[in-house]
């Protein structure tokens, strides 16, 4: 019995005194600040996690913002695209009613200056399929086309030789036209009258080709100078313009010169034409 009442009196002295040293310890730290308030710290837990929760309900509500302002923006630019494509569309056809306009009221004007009979024609279509590299109108024997009737068309501020009549429709006919490799065309050089022949390459955008001029008119030719319907045969009206001289070549086997010609007349942009008739007419005029 006094030896269990030794045993604990032991433990405790060996409680208080553990207790003692935790108490030093722990004031010791507490003069070293180290005692950790633990409302403090779950205050400012419970604040972080506030400040967190409430940054990201507000970046969330702004990019939900974002979103829908950039949603509006696109809808407010696709309805203003349309509109400009709208106002585009107008401005283009406003553009080309007054063209057509300046253009027909032109082609009215040279028309009205020609002093052969006319017959006023638009291209409907190419024929390229064909014999020959055909340009398809809408006149044709009920309006007075025959063939052989020579064409000449307005354009811009030119008049140039298109080709002639090769195949008559009640309603339409198809031009030869003097880029095509068949077609020839008695012509002369405006400055000097040295005469030749103009055929095509088979393609509008080759230049012609004017054969058969004498070689003497070497240094009297130039670039530039102008090549007109010579009117023999009563083919096609005489001085009618044909194109431009682009080049000369002298060949050392031939005793003519070969002249590259540009044609006047934009093939590619070709829309009126005017089919002449030159039976029982008077020499004319076309400039």
């Amino acid at each position: 019995m006094k030896r269990k009442f030794s045993f604990k009196i032991k433990l405790d002295i060996f409680l208080l005194t553990l207790l003692l040293i935790i108490s030093s310890v722990l004031l010791t730290f507490s003069g070293g600040r180290f005692i950790v308030d633990f409302k403090s710290v779950g205050f400012s837990v419970a604040s972080g996690t506030e400040n967190a929760v409430h940054s990201v309900s507000s970046f969330v509500t702004d990019a939900v913002s974002a979103v829908r302002e950039l949603a509006d923006l696109r809808s407010k630019y696709l309805a203003l695209s349309e509109k400009l494509k709208d106002y585009e569309l107008l401005q283009r056809s406003n553009a080309d009613i007054r063209r057509e306009n300046r253009e027909l009221k032109e082609l009215l004007g040279f028309a009205d200056t020609i002093t052969y009979k006319n017959i006023p024609a638009q291209i409907t279509g190419f024929d390229p399929d064909n014999l020959y590299s055909g340009i398809i109108i809408n006149r044709g024997t009920k309006h007075g086309v025959r063939k052989n009737m020579p064409v000449l068309a307005f354009q811009g501020s030119n008049v140039g030789l298109v080709g002639k009549i090769v195949q008559t429709g009640r309603d339409s006919s198809m031009i030869i036209p003097i880029y095509d490799y068949q077609c020839y065309v008695a012509a002369s050089v405006q400055t000097t009258k040295h005469r030749g022949l103009v055929n095509g390459q088979g393609a509008a955008d080759l230049p012609l080709i004017m054969q058969y001029v004498q070689k003497r008119a070497k240094d009297e030719i130039g670039i530039g100078d102008r090549i007109l319907a010579s009117g023999e045969n009563n083919l096609f009206p005489k001085d009618s313009p044909i194109g431009i001289i682009t080049g000369i070549k002298v060949h050392d086997y031939e005793t003519y010169l070969e002249l590259t010609v540009q044609p006047i007349i934009d093939f590619f942009r070709l829309d009126y034409v005017f089919v002449l008739d030159l039976s029982g007419a008077q020499e004319g005029t076309i400039q």
